[in-house]
């Protein structure tokens, strides 16, 4: 095996290890929160660690399909991430004081 064999798979294992590291601190946001958007940004965070294995397991395999299932798989976490940001948004309650805007602009 040469050196660059050697480190290559080195770095991968490393690689692997630090993505295992943030995808557990990442799970802990999810759950301990303590609000909606942080979750949410936490589970935005949980794709792209999702996306980092995918991207490690395709080098490490050499198999390149791998990289079109990441790009779909950052697509989707994107959609995701947008979805959730309206809803966020559609909860806000108004403060005391604000107008409510006239009925016209108001969603059913």
């Amino acid at each position: 095996m040469s050196t660059g064999q050697s480190f290559l798979i080195l770095a991968e294992n490393i690689a692997l290890g630090l993505l295992s590291l943030s995808f557990l601190v990442t799970v802990l946001r999810v759950v301990r929160g303590p609000t909606l958007p942080d979750r949410i940004i936490a589970l935005d965070m949980l794709v792209a660690v999702a996306i980092g294995f995918i991207a490690v397991i395709g080098i490490k395999t050499g198999i390149t399909l791998y990289v079109d299932v990441a790009i779909a798989l950052g697509l989707v976490g994107f959609l995701a991430t947008v979805a959730f940001a309206r809803f966020v948004m559609s909860r806000q309650v108004p403060e005391e004081g604000d107008t409510p805007p006239p009925k016209s602009e108001q969603r059913t």
